[in-house]
């Protein structure tokens, strides 16, 4: 049978699809190789938020065929969706599969390029007007409309073989917002959600594996059950989980602001089996470049919601996302948004660089930001997120945290420490060696720059959590 590697770029959703594939791959009987030098198919399951990530993957597309001229490359994910013939072209892809045929890579694998059906192809010239035969190029496309898709690929991103601590599992894709800078919507097509027995199903799967925490995620995720029919809601899912499942600790990636309701927060706060961790994305801390946006909710909406959360969950992480120079940001407006973060709580910041991307609104907007504006408050927002990230890890020096080992590499077993995460999203460095996927009881001592130092207060053997955390 073939031999295939997986090439990973982007957000989780799109390793929770590639995880979809191997596993895919796998029940049919292929085997997995530990580098593209020796796999007879490699798959590159791209990212297109930024022009940033469809650089890299064409980049990797050069290098691989350059290492291993005799692979078949695929092509999928969201660049490929959303420019199929722009890889196509690139010397070595043998398919460009849009996400709207994902679940068509396994048959690829296992079939020639001159035995794949033309039915199940769209043309080059139809594309492009250019004849097939024309072109310095023989690979062939498979894509289609992304918003007649309504299966949701589904297998948990492990984050490699014996690293099950911690597995991601997509339980939503696609989005129905449309803001002005996100090209999202358009290569995921509309919020779809998988079904809430499925979702127990996958999750005591990795219970029984013996996974201990385990993350929850989608592209929106407070959307999850809006599409099933009947009707659900997100926070009735994680309700759910606690009741009829064993996992010990459930995160939530990232959740809308205005999904943050105060029936979620109590919920989070009545439980230690759900980390106290918010990842609501900002964006913007000025009212006018939000409303450019298209964003559905003010700085006062948001500064609410921090406050909700600070008031139940007074250590709580609360992580934001944050755009640097959108089209028609001034001097004034990124001085707000230094302003509005400076003024609540935040524990760490994910900066980007706005990105022009193709299709989108703020794409054809005529006020663009010079580059060399953006990289300077891209770089100031860091600044100040490093700074809130510092002064929230400061705030733990004393208190004894709930963590969970992780796997230590090289440098971890040189410095006699064990990495761990609490929570509130820590970092942790535990003192001494310590097995990955255990609970421990870590007074935090003092800081260091790559986390939190702390002492075990007590070692808690696996034995000891044959029942859920309550």
């Amino acid at each position: 049978m073939a031999s295939f590697f997986i090439q990973q770029f982007g957000c989780r959703a799109t390793q929770a699809d590639g995880a979809a594939i191997e596993r895919q791959l796998l029940t049919g009987g292929c085997h997995a190789t530990t580098s593209p030098d020796d796999a007879d198919f490699v798959i590159l399951n791209t990212c297109t938020v930024t022009s940033a990530a469809d650089a890299q993957a064409r980049d990797a597309i050069r290098k691989i065929h350059a290492r291993n001229p005799a692979a078949r490359l695929i092509v999928t994910g969201c660049y490929a969706q959303r420019a199929p013939e722009e890889l196509a072209a690139l010397p070595g892809v043998s398919f460009v599969v849009g996400n709207s045929h994902k679940p068509q890579i396994p048959g690829l694998v296992d079939t020639s390029i001159d035995r794949v059906s033309p039915a199940n192809l769209v043309s080059l010239q139809s594309l492009s007007g250019v004849p097939l035969a024309q072109r310095k190029t023989s690979a062939q496309i498979l894509t289609g409309d992304i918003f007649s898709q309504s299966d949701v690929l589904v297998a948990p991103v492990l984050g490699g073989e014996g690293h099950h601590t911690r597995p991601t599992l997509k339980i939503q894709d696609g989005c129905n917002s449309r803001c002005a800078f996100c090209v999202i919507p358009f290569v995921r097509g509309k919020s779809r959600s998988l079904p809430p027995d499925r979702v127990i199903e996958e999750l005591r799967r990795l219970s029984d594996a013996g996974s201990r925490e385990i993350v929850l995620s989608g592209i929106n995720l407070g959307t999850w059950g809006r599409d099933l029919s009947p009707r659900a809601e997100f926070i009735d899912l994680v309700r759910r989980i606690l009741d009829e499942t064993s996992v010990h600790r459930l995160r939530i990636s990232s959740i809308e602001p205005l999904d943050v309701t105060q029936d979620l927060v109590e919920l989070f706060a009545s439980t230690d089996r759900v980390a106290h961790h918010f990842h609501m994305p900002l964006q913007s801390g000025s009212d006018r470049i939000l409303a450019a946006m298209h964003r559905w909710y003010r700085t006062e909406h948001y500064a609410r919601r921090i406050e909700l959360i600070r008031s139940l969950l007074p250590y709580a992480a609360i992580g934001a996302d944050v755009i640097a120079g959108f089209p028609g940001e001034t001097e004034d407006d990124h001085a707000a948004t230094l302003s509005f973060i400076e003024r609540f709580p935040f524990t760490y910041l994910h900066v980007f660089s706005y990105s022009q991307r193709p299709g989108t609104r703020a794409g054809a907007l005529p006020s663009q930001v010079p580059p060399q504006a953006i990289k300077r408050r891209a770089g100031e927002l860091r600044s100040l997120g490093e700074s809130k990230s510092a002064a929230f890890r400061r705030s733990q020096i004393g208190r004894t945290l709930r963590v969970l080992t992780l796997h230590r590499d090289d440098r971890d077993a040189r410095d006699g420490v064990t990495p761990a995460l609490s929570s509130n999203y820590l970092p942790i460095l535990v003192e001494g060696n310590h097995p990955h996927n255990q609970w421990l009881d870590a007074l935090v001592t003092r800081g260091r720059d790559a986390g939190l130092v702390s002492a075990p207060a007590l070692l808690c053997e696996s034995s000891a959590f044959s029942a859920p955390l309550r």
